[in-house]
């Protein structure tokens, strides 16, 4: 092992240590606030949350609310991956498609997400509300972040390629794709906790039946503090681990283009 591997080890090392010791003094300042408090109706302690939280776990009733909002948050989230990359493709080709969703765009973008949820319950109902409005908060960013990473893209590697006739998918894979990449990563690292937070949102205000919203609704209802803190922690470890796994397969996708390339 080299000096320079065991110096990127022990900063690593660190990093990590003071990210534990961070989230442990939060953890105190939680514990003596509810202390302070003395009163489990207005903020229950962290032991009294991950009780419950424990409790939670094991029932059926649990699995089918996480099964019931993620299918239809990354659902969402999926879909406006795929439309936004094809459109960001379509609109770097085409200026007359890119000035027709430029409207769009800003107008997703300016206007409450309470708004668009409470539209939408109009239109569409409930029970699919958090694919719809996930969809409709992350398109943007994938569209808008893709299409400036198209148009950046160095124009004599693309000269080249065409001079070379790598062809279409070469070009997409080798000239194009480790351009767009670093866009594409910050795009969906917004995006994915975008996603779960409008989506969420919208589940509660609908109170979308076997949701996790509709369970967030119900502990509001009937002032179950420790109910609210255990989903909202399962909420933000499930969009935190989704998005750990797809950044790394982002992150494994490049490496095999990187590797086929050489």
């Amino acid at each position: 092992m080299t000096a320079s591997t065991t110096s990127e080890n022990k900063s690593k090392l660190k990093i990590s240590l003071y990210k534990l010791c961070a989230i442990a003094f939060w953890i105190l300042v939680w514990e003596a606030l509810a202390r302070a408090v003395g009163s489990d109706l207005i903020i229950c302690s962290p032991g009294v949350a991950l009780k419950r939280l424990c409790e939670l776990v094991t029932t059926a009733d649990f699995r089918s609310a996480i099964a019931f909002s993620s299918l239809r948050i990354l659902g969402g989230f999926f879909s406006a991956l795929i439309l936004g990359t094809l459109l960001a493709i379509i609109s770097s080709k085409l200026p007359l498609i890119k000035a027709l969703l430029q409207p769009i765009t800003s107008v997703i973008k300016a206007t409450p997400v309470a708004s668009f949820i409470i539209l939408a319950i109009i239109w569409f109902g409930s029970r699919n509300l958090s694919a719809f409005i996930s969809f409709l908060m992350v398109f943007p960013v994938i569209y808008l972040n893709l299409l400036e990473g198209i148009e950046s893209a160095d124009r004599d590697l693309v000269e080249m390629a065409k001079v070379f006739r790598l062809g279409g998918r070469k070009t997409l894979l080798y000239v194009y794709f480790p351009q767009i990449l670093p866009f594409l990563s910050s795009a969906c690292s917004v995006a994915l906790g975008l996603c779960w937070k409008s989506g969420i949102a919208a589940e509660v205000i609908g109170i979308s039946t076997g949701s996790v919203g509709e369970r967030l609704y119900r502990a509001k209802l009937y002032f179950e503090t420790g109910d609210l803190l255990a989903w909202t922690a399962v909420i933000i470890a499930i969009s935190a681990v989704f998005e750990k796994l797809f950044m790394l397969l982002l992150r494994l996708a490049e490496r095999k283009i990187e590797g086929a390339g050489k």
